[in-house]
């Protein structure tokens, strides 16, 4: 039966893809904004809860309250208000999924941190009913909440140890310093976590103004107004939350990390992308052509192709509600790092003064278009996209237009965007595995 329906949303899912997607929008009188597509194929319904949670909103100092505010959600709920609502436990709310066979997920990201549930159409009762629960009734157990931060510090201390980590977290720091996106938890800052911080930041985020309810499936657009009134409606109304600093794009700085590795880790980038970006499909284009492309990509066919220095390299943006890495990465051998990082730059700099080729542009638009439907070829992967374009307030019609947009992007445009977007004297260095060094 599984195997049946995993097949039926696939094709469901690559049905709506080659159409038109009809994406009904509405709000709440409470302020929760809803996003709807029908779809009667399969008995299933696909949904998302997202809310202006992400691990930007962190207290100062407290760097983790968001993603531990998000995974304590599901680890109790007080008892409702009447007898038919008794208070669960961890392993009970986890039972009452599994039992009528729904899917429960939640996700924490830099802008907004939410719920997800997959249901059956004939458990989809019982199942809202118990995300609903989730949403609104969270007990943040005290014994959890210190067996969830043991396990995040020993997470934290392990990955510690590992290169790609360590240049991860201080690529972040160098391009963002104090701004939020900077922030990545440590042990000390989770262990400073408290459950009262928890309860604060619930309070303060997880609100009906600012829920934004994706849905897709097996439902009528009655059944989806009533399903979002239901997981909002206990939930409280926010004050507006403060404005998080604007972000500071300074000189470039390269920062050298010993680390007992054969092989250095490299990332080059510096912030670039807000998700409104009217250079979005122009840098997503072009981008393609300089290092998203994969073997076609200028950087691999110079770093690789030509040179052996590395067995892959990437580059991409990575828009947000303020501006996005832009992110160069690869790994090569610890003495080859130098010529490495010549190569990219020189790469970066040939592309930011010429842009793409005529035929290079041409088949990154085959490329980005021929692939669209794999972006939308199962329900989830819908429902990530309906979710992101509710969440950032995007036009409805944003997956319709899309290849258009991609086939309008001239060469010029992509020259233009890049130039305005990156300097060579702003693109930030971290090198983990070779020697230690750092210049501003």
């Amino acid at each position: 039966m599984f195997r049946l329906i995993t097949g039926a949303v696939l094709c469901a899912a690559c049905s709506l893809s080659h159409a038109a997607l009809n994406i009904q929008s509405w709000t709440l009188d409470n302020g929760a904004r809803v996003l709807f597509v029908e779809n009667h194929t399969i008995p299933m319904l696909d949904v998302s809860v997202d809310f202006d949670a992400g691990d930007r909103r962190d207290p100062a100092g407290k760097s983790g309250v968001a993603a531990l505010t998000n995974a304590m959600l599901a680890r109790g709920v007080h008892q409702g208000t009447s007898a038919a609502e008794p208070a669960l436990n961890e392993a009970q709310i986890s039972d009452g999924f599994a039992d009528i066979a729904a899917q429960r997920g939640n996700r924490v990201e830099g802008d907004r941190a939410g719920l997800t549930l997959r249901t059956l159409t004939t458990e989809r009762d019982a199942a809202i009913a118990l995300l609903a629960r989730v949403l609104a009734q969270p007990s943040f157990p005290a014994d959890l909440l210190e067996r969830d931060k043991a396990r995040t510090i020993a997470a934290i201390r392990e990955s510690l140890t590992k290169p790609e980590v360590i240049a991860d977290r201080a690529f972040d720091k160098l391009l963002y310093g104090s701004h939020p996106y900077g922030d990545n938890p440590g042990s000390e800052s989770i262990g400073a976590i408290t459950r009262d911080d928890l309860a604060t930041f619930y309070a303060g985020h997880y609100v009906a103004n600012r829920a934004v309810i994706a849905m897709i499936g097996d439902a009528t657009r009655a059944d989806a107004d009533r399903i979002a009134r239901q997981l909002t409606m206990h939930l409280p109304q926010g004050a507006p939350l403060p404005d998080l600093p604007p972000v500071v794009i300074a000189a470039g700085g390269e920062q050298r990390i010993a680390h007992n590795s054969a092989q250095a880790h490299i990332l080059i980038g510096e912030p670039a992308l807000t998700r409104h970006d009217p250079d979005y499909f122009a840098l997503m284009v072009g981008n393609y052509t300089l290092g998203g492309g994969g073997f076609v990509s200028r950087l691999m066919n110079q770093v690789r192709e030509k040179r052996g220095l590395a067995y892959g390299v990437y580059s991409y943006f990575e828009p947000l509600a303020q501006p996005g890495p832009f992110q160069i990465g690869l790994q090569t051998k610890s003495d080859q790092a130098d010529e490495a990082l010549k190569i990219v730059r020189e790469t970066v700099a040939s592309f930011l003064r010429d842009g793409p080729t005529e035929a290079e542009l041409a088949a990154a638009k085959d490329n980005l278009i021929g692939g669209f439907a794999l972006r939308l070829d199962s329900n989830r992967k819908l429902l990530e996209n309906v979710a992101m374009i509710g969440f950032y307030g995007l036009p409805l019609d944003y997956l319709d237009t899309w290849t258009d947009k991609v086939s309008r992007v001239t060469a010029a445009q992509i020259r233009d965007a890049f130039k305005r977007k990156l300097q060579m004297d702003k693109l930030s260095t971290v090198v983990v595995g070779a020697a230690a060094k750092s210049s501003p």
